[in-house]
């Protein structure tokens, strides 16, 4: 079964179509955005500098993630509070610890393994780092301004691109041997059956 690799900035659309892909195909999925999110949710929570790279991966450690319809972090559904503004100006200096990030693509290869080698998963960094040898790597783009409306962050989508693209660990980026997509005027239909036919039979 195949391994698909869905990158992208916020607002591109990555989740929508990841769910709508692995839904299609009968595969699980992972949203490793999630994952991030729930590291920032629990070191605001913790009141840990969130610039300590050393406090924040000793968090991020200590976590019991569970990322599935829900997201529950040691038993808390937080599936609504990571999404909170707090936590949109937090996971991006959290992401950017290469301590954490290395907890945290370690638990994403094993979610994989654990399916068999198959799956889809989406980020920032997956076909460029987590899975550089997944069967179909796709990266999906929109116009900011699209990506802004979606949502509702229009000073954040600015910021969060900066942060992402110019950190030093695993910044956003189009992995190579990666199908661009441009979602901003593409119907989610559509997209989903772009990504489709990229899988082989």
């Amino acid at each position: 079964m195949p391994l698909i690799a869905i990158d992208g900035p916020a607002g591109s659309g990555k989740s929508t179509v990841a769910r709508a892909v692995a839904g299609s195909l009968g595969l699980p999925y992972l949203d490793t955005g999630a994952m991030y999110r729930s590291v920032a949710w629990a070191a605001l929570r913790a009141g840990v500098d969130l610039r300590d790279a050393a406090a924040v991966a000793a968090v991020a450690a200590a976590l019991d993630i569970d990322v599935g319809d829900t997201v529950c972090v040691d038993g808390i559904d937080v599936t609504d509070a990571i999404r909170n503004q707090d936590v949109n100006t937090a996971v991006s200096i959290v992401s950017a610890h290469a301590e954490v990030r290395a907890e945290l693509v370690k638990r994403q290869r094993d979610w994989a393994a654990g399916n068999g080698g198959s799956g889809v998963v989406e980020g920032r960094d997956i076909g460029s780092v987590v899975f550089p040898n997944a069967t179909v790597k796709v990266f999906l783009i929109a116009d900011e301004t699209v990506r802004a409306a979606r949502r509702g962050e229009e000073a954040d989508i600015a910021r969060r691109d900066r942060l992402d693209t110019r950190r030093a660990v695993s910044p956003l980026t189009k992995a190579e041997g990666a199908v661009e997509v441009d979602t901003t005027a593409t119907a989610v239909d559509d997209v989903v059956a772009r990504v489709l036919a990229l899988v082989p039979e």
